[in-house]
């Protein structure tokens, strides 16, 4: 005889006329700044790209429909809003729909998907789309942290408004100094991390969630060459042939005594991602009830010490969960973004979660960390590993600098 689904969780997978629903969650490939296919596309280059991608995932749907878009952008000029309403013009959209971009760094994705989630739940709207885009070829770099201050923020006597501007890579040291997080258990996790991905990327497994994309390509070899067309169709941070003594080579980047290297940190990378959110009762009027792939269940952000931003999914997954009543071991699939390999394995392990539904299919130090897009890229992987695996719930969740963490729940349909 079947246990009893326990009510938490029986309340999260029971069907509502007034769910969120997804329809479709999209991305771009992710390729590696400055080096990969994207180095010299633009952030709305590959917004554009995959909104377009998005109406023709949904063709029933007219665009008018759409009551907002909110897209997560973390270095771009005027937080991309401008460049953005363009891109999305451009796409398709007509200019009725508003669009918004959002910046809680490197949740920022997730935010975006979260703020079209709870205006549809508040009843401010029936439809949108949110999403995110980053291009850290353009500008990451003095963008990253902020040069020109407050002068009385400089000298605050609060240690923790200080450390807000802590590169990430000191505080990926403080996190593996205080709780114990090894080298060899972060180059041995960034290893499986490649070899998740490549196994993925080799099998297909990414292929219904990237949307190719066609852009202009200078190659580093020809540097007074013209631009070319290049179509992009994967991801190209991947290393296929990547090893644990390999990891092991590579020197600390933040610090000479440190354990956090180019290896077992995220990459660098440009990208963009997107998802049609609406109401269940809203699809079925349209009759789009046949193309729902998953609802959104709920998000927590809670705050931690910005010199340990990266515990960040070890404070807003417990918030979640108990929000909604579910236990770490009722969740089948987990994307923890892997800004650091240090910061991810502190929070599997405080938070006792099985490794093996951590990134079933690889995390960002092998797929890479386009700031703004990264939320709505996990959950665009999230979605069909859920499908593949047959498990019903899924979170999402990142650390974000500053000291923050985010974390939403996914319920397959």
């Amino acid at each position: 005889m079947a246990s009893p689904i326990p009510r938490g969780l029986r309340q999260v997978l029971q069907k509502s006329p007034n769910d969120i629903v997804i329809l479709s969650s999209l991305r771009t490939p992710v390729t590696r700044a400055k080096k990969g296919g994207f180095k010299d596309s633009y952030p709305e280059e590959l917004l554009a790209n995959v909104l377009r991608a998005t109406l023709k995932a949904n063709p029933n749907l007219d665009p008018a429909l759409i009551d907002d878009v909110a897209i997560g952008s973390v270095l771009q000029e005027l937080g991309g809003a401008k460049a953005g309403r363009m891109a999305q013009i451009h796409a398709g959209f007509p200019h009725s729909v508003p669009f918004n971009t959002i910046n809680r760094q490197c949740s920022s994705g997730l935010a975006a998907i979260t703020a079209v989630a709870n205006g549809i739940r508040a009843g401010a709207i029936n439809v949108g789309v949110g999403g995110g885009m980053e291009s850290m070829t353009r500008n990451y770099g003095s963008r990253a942290i902020p040069t020109v201050l407050w002068p009385e923020l400089k000298e605050s006597p609060s240690q923790d408004a200080r450390d807000c501007i802590m590169p990430m890579g000191i505080t990926s040291e403080n996190v593996a100094a205080r709780y114990g997080v090894s080298r060899e258990d972060q180059d041995a996790f960034a290893a499986d991390s490649h070899k998740k991905a490549g196994a993925a990327q080799q099998a297909g497994r990414f292929d219904s969630e990237i949307v190719p994309v066609t852009t202009k390509f200078l190659a580093p070899e020809h540097p007074d060459a013209s631009l070319q067309d290049l179509t992009v169709t994967q991801d190209d941070g991947i290393r296929h042939n990547i090893s644990v003594e390999k990891m092991a080579s590579l020197k600390p980047a933040f610090s000479a005594t440190g354990s956090s290297t180019a290896g077992n940190s995220s990459q660098v990378s440009d990208g963009a991602a997107a998802a049609l959110l609406m109401r269940r009762s809203t699809a079925e009027e349209l009759g789009l009830s046949g193309s729902i792939k998953a609802r959104w269940v709920s998000t927590a952000v809670a705050g931690c010490a910005p010199d340990e931003m990266g515990v960040g999914p070890a404070v807003a997954i417990p918030k979640l969960l108990e929000t909604v009543d579910v236990k770490v071991s009722e969740v089948g699939v987990w994307e923890i973004n892997e800004a650091f390999a240090s910061q991810a394995l502190y929070s599997i392990r405080k938070l006792g979660i099985d490794q093996a539904k951590v990134n079933p299919n690889g995390g960002a130090i092998a797929i890479g960390h386009p700031l703004g897009a990264t939320g709505a890229r996990q959950l665009a992987t999230l979605l069909p590993e859920m499908e593949r695996s047959g498990q019903d719930v899924g979170v999402v969740s990142m650390c974000i600098g500053t000291g923050m963490g985010m974390a939403g729940m996914f319920v397959r349909e």
